[in-house]
């Protein structure tokens, strides 16, 4: 609707939009099928169900979609079918016919509700005008009114049937809420689909009655299935364990070993599935239970499995490639090896995407909670924010390391004190293996946070010192080419004549030698450490006994004798 723009620069902002929603409302009255009575809107009809017998007022009351919901469940409850039909639009069917099949129509439609809709009376409008109370709901805005309800949709053979009620009104009736002539039409699939199933037949009256908002017979047959899909589970579990005993490659062994529980719980959704669409028809709140949480384990089963094969495989690749993972590897296999690990990460994020888009597309929570997420998105933004603020934290930490690298798989650090290999980086935490094979879990977030020594960032091999003390006489010339022997001697050591031995230190006990060596990698260069350290001890405790430190003690009062003494011979030397 244009307003032409000296008016609309005019008027008030809200002036103007009101003037738009009028002008609006005018032309939406003029369209064909359409009319309004005040705020009350409806479809036109020439006649409705002219073909029915009268109906009681106080039996069908259909004024809103709440009563016309009420009444319709109510005779059907009662058996009163031919009651029932007249909360039906039968207007695609000819009056002769509406007697005779209007019933029939009824009771079957009656059936499909009981055993897959749920009605949720809250969302039913008691008024006649059905007027949104509530922004968001049905994508409308608070005091719109509605001519059309929509209930339920169901899918069979790949198809979606809707069920829904609308306002209708023929001259000289009143308006009243019908279930559409579509939803009529839909009912012949709808029962094929979801009606009763031929054991219903053998099961008795009494067994059919509600206990609970379930009948019976449910409360006997859901424990017996879980019992059976239970045992189906624990029989694929066993199978597959046995499979990947027997299997002959390492990863399909590894990955059949790791699926086993997603593909046993996978098995056990998908036969719960089956027999819901196949062999029970259960009422609908064990429906609206069991479907989503089916699906839900469906696909949990299908991810958590191609995950895990995914898994093996790339871990196969890594041992095939790079191998166990040390300070031996070079930077580039390091590098490999920490961008399989970000991979994985990267898919698994994908696939987590991917499975809460499909169980929102399967269970159609787009169309009805679509609106009502964005809404509240500020809301849910700083719940989430703060209740998982510390998993976010690491799960973002993770991936700076990923991208930046300042750790990678197989590097050697120095972290708080502790050497270790960094041994696995997860989405919250990193796995570091120390060299007597302890591991050390932490944090991701905790360990950005602090200092550490990465003695693999650019290569492993690094200049080992060997301190010792010694007497102050030991002679340091000597001590230096002994210890380029033994550098010569020893395969460990890279670059032997690049080697040094220097005095570091001294106090009145003796002096601190220093000797430096350029060793390939950590555990290498601590082995090597050691063992030279033992040669030179070996070598000064053999030839050179008196350069081992030792303590002097000084007797101030023999020392004063002997001097007195030696004055009373030089004074008298005969």
């Amino acid at each position: 609707m244009h307003i032409p723009d000296r008016i609309s620069n005019a008027l008030p902002a809200g002036v103007l939009r009101r003037l738009r929603i009028t002008l609006a409302l005018i032309l939406i009255s003029t369209l064909p099928g359409f009319a309004q009575d005040g705020n009350t809107f409806w479809y036109e009809a020439d006649r409705l169900n002219s073909g029915l017998s009268d109906r009681s007022e106080e039996r069908v009351r259909r004024s809103t979609p709440r009563q016309t919901l009420r009444s319709f469940l109510a005779a059907t409850d009662r058996g009163d079918f031919a009651t029932a039909a007249h909360c039906l639009n039968l207007s695609r069917l000819d009056p002769d016919r509406q007697s005779r099949l209007g019933p029939e129509a009824a009771r079957k439609l009656s059936e499909i509700i009981a055993r897959q809709v749920w009605i949720d009376w809250s969302s039913l409008s008691a008024r006649p005008d059905a007027r949104i109370e509530q922004t968001g709901k049905a994508g409308s805005r608070a005091g719109d009114p509605r001519r059309d309800i929509h209930l339920a949709t169901l899918q069979t053979d790949g198809l979606a049937f809707d069920l829904r009620i609308a306002r209708f009104k023929a001259p000289g009736e009143p308006a009243a809420w019908l279930f559409t002539p579509q939803t009529v039409e839909n009912i012949a699939p709808l029962y094929k689909a979801f009606g009763p199933r031929p054991y219903e037949a053998y099961v008795p009256a009494v067994l059919k009655k509600e206990f609970a908002g379930l009948w019976l017979w449910e409360w006997i047959a859901l424990p017996l299935l879980a019992i059976g899909i239970l045992l189906l589970g624990w029989g694929i579990r066993s199978l597959v364990s046995r499979l990947a005993m027997r299997a002959k490659r390492g990863w399909l062994k590894s990955g059949l070993d790791k699926s086993a529980q997603p593909l046993s719980i996978l098995v056990m959704a998908g036969a719960g599935q089956v027999l819901l669409s196949l062999v029970f028809s259960f009422s609908g709140p064990t429906q609206a239970l069991l479907h989503p949480t089916l699906i839900i384990l469906m696909v949990w089963g299908v991810g958590m499995t191609l995950l895990r094969l995914i898994d093996a495989l790339l871990h196969r690749v890594t041992l095939r490639y790079v191998g166990e993972i040390d300070d031996r590897r070079g930077r580039d296999e390091r590098e490999f090896y920490t961008s399989i690990y970000a991979l994985r990460r990267l898919i698994l994020l994908v696939m987590v995407t991917i499975a809460a888009l499909l169980v929102l597309d399967r269970l159609n929570l787009f169309d009805n909670i679509g609106m009502t997420l964005l809404a509240s998105a500020g809301v849910l933004t700083v719940v989430f924010g703060i209740a998982g603020q510390a998993v976010l934290g690491n799960i973002l930490a993770s991936l700076q390391i990923a991208l930046a690298k300042p750790v990678r798989i197989g590097d050697a650090i120095l972290y708080e004190g502790k050497w270790a290999y960094v041994e696995a980086i997860f989405y919250t935490f990193l796995r570091l293996r120390t060299w007597d094979h302890r591991r050390i879990v932490v944090p991701v977030t905790y360990f950005i946070a602090r200092p550490f020594e990465n003695w693999s960032v650019s290569e492993a091999r690094m200049i080992w010192v060997i301190d010792l003390w010694l007497d102050p006489r030991a002679d340091v010339d000597v001590l230096r080419s002994k210890f380029g022997e033994l550098l010569q001697e020893d395969t460990d050591v890279t670059e032997p004549d690049n080697a040094y031995t220097y005095v570091t230190d001294q106090t009145t006990d003796g002096l601190k030698l220093s000797f430096y060596a350029m060793m390939p990698d950590p555990s290498t260069g601590w082995a090597a450490q050691s063992r030279l350290r033992e040669k030179l001890l070996a070598f000064i405790r053999d030839d050179h006994p008196d350069w081992l430190p030792r303590d002097r003690i000084l007797d101030v009062g023999r020392t004063e004798n002997d001097g007195a003494t030696r004055a009373s011979h030089a004074a008298d030397p005969g």
